[in-house]
């Protein structure tokens, strides 16, 4: 199979005792289910802000449900990657494998090998080199844990450091074969800075292994929870915002046929070194209808994160790019307000995050909800304003009254900008207010 510079990476898990972000959601319209496309019905409405606050607030409840508690134990030492030795089950297994199932071997680009390749520029990964790598599949080499299965942290022999994805043995069948194999045909179609690389994959008997880019500075909700032991600032929040906007515009716009990815939530966010956005997991990823035949959705079960699920998607089953700019409108009021999309434990009218915050914004309190960890300063606030404007305007109950991705990417560029001129100002405003405070004191 050939490789591809892709991404896919399940959310990772935070520190034993957090509470993780809502399972995937999975509702079914049974033997209605159809992958049929229906021709569009144009329908165009307005809606004042006020109102529109309203008309989305009434339709999140039916949409939620509790999140549930998972847990994960933090990765060891790097000198865990040193090489181990395979036990005599595996290392079994694999010589079978070689021996039946070479034209399934696993491909990494030389690229990001430091081994030789064939004429076609790739290298081959037996199971044997995933077994060393993740030590047989050590508890303590797991990273995290999502509906396609358990993550863990591996070292190839070459010593790239990367993400090894290991699908459940329950989902081994036939109907979930095809979509794995349609899910890797999907990754071999995109490479974008902002989307975690997907490496390649390995299928053989029972293991479905799939290998990405492995990033290592968690995922924006164990940040936004304070679990990396750093608060971020509205500024990193917006270029967060930003980098996830041009990501999920790329699928929509810039690949050979527009992809939906279905999952958008902070979990499935992770962060480099530099804080810099990778969109990862791509296991409900859905091609979009084909808009040159006229269609304008797809009807398909629905799959996604309670919390972060279109209304409109939830109600219909029509799948189309609008039901990512919803979820992404759920991430900006979450970005914002540091809080999860469900929060149990509070009380009745802040459980629904979103709900509560723009209920807040159109009663013009928009400051009250911003994370208290966040300083509140003048840029801050202008910045506040116009995300949760953008953010309303994504919640929208109808999918035609929503923005394109590309136009929230565009908006977010333009509060980026004036954001950085107001805090520039403020910055250049500090020594002078500060000498006119302390004038006035010693007066």
């Amino acid at each position: 199979m050939k490789k591809s510079q892709n991404p896919l990476y399940e959310g990772r898990s935070p520190s034993t005792g957090v509470r993780s972000t809502p399972d995937r959601f999975f509702y079914s319209p049974g033997s209605h289910y159809s992958e049929a496309s229906t021709v569009r019905n144009r329908k165009t409405s307005k809606n004042s802000l006020a109102m529109a606050a309203k008309a989305v607030a009434g339709l999140f409840v039916a949409c939620f449900t509790p999140p549930e508690t998972n847990s994960s134990k933090d990765f060891v030492n790097s000198n865990e990657f040193k090489p181990s030795p395979v036990s005599d089950a595996s290392r079994s297994r694999a010589s079978t494998e070689r021996r039946r199932s070479s034209s399934q071997g696993l491909y990494v680009s030389s690229n990001n090998s430091t081994r030789g390749g064939d004429q076609s520029g790739n290298v081959q990964i037996t199971m044997e080199e995933i077994y060393r790598a993740t030590r047989n599949f050590s508890p303590s080499f797991k990273i995290g844990q999502g509906g396609f299965g358990t993550v863990y942290k591996g070292r190839l022999e070459d010593g790239t450091i990367v993400a090894i994805k290991r699908a459940k043995k329950s989902v081994y069948d036939k109907h979930s074969g095809a979509e794995f194999q349609s899910e890797i045909r999907t990754l071999a179609q995109v490479e974008h800075l902002n989307l975690v690389k997907f490496h390649g994959y390995l299928e053989f008997e029972d293991e479905r292994i799939v290998i990405v880019e492995y990033v290592p500075n968690g995922t924006l909700r164990e940040h936004l929870d304070c679990l990396q032991g750093n608060i971020l600032d509205l500024a990193g929040r917006l270029d967060i915002a930003i980098d996830v906007a041009h990501a999920i515009t790329y699928l929509h716009m810039y690949t050979d046929h527009p992809i939906i990815h279905r999952d958008i939530k902070s979990s499935n966010i992770l962060l480099t070194e530099n804080f810099r956005a990778k969109v990862a997991d791509f296991g409900f990823a859905r091609l979009a209808a084909d808009t040159e035949s006229g269609a304008t959705h797809v009807s398909t079960q629905v799959k996604g994160t309670a919390g972060y699920l279109d209304p409109e998607y939830l109600k219909t089953y029509q799948l189309t790019e609008k039901s990512d700019v919803y979820s992404f409108g759920v991430l900006l009021v979450e970005l914002v307000t540091g809080r999860r999309p469900i929060e149990p434990k509070r009380e009745l009218k802040e459980r629904i995050t979103v709900k509560w915050a723009m209920k807040k914004f159109s009663d013009g309190d928009a400051i009250s909800i911003l994370d208290p960890r966040v300083e509140n300063t003048a840029a801050n606030n202008l910045a506040l304003e116009k995300i949760l404007e953008l953010a309303l305007q994504c919640l929208a109950p109808r999918r035609q009254n929503r923005p394109s991705m590309r136009r929230c990417a565009e908006i977010l560029w333009s509060v980026r900008k004036d954001y950085r001129e107001l805090a520039a100002s403020d910055v250049l405003l500090q020594p002078s207010y500060s000498k006119r405070s302390n004038s006035t004191r010693e007066q």
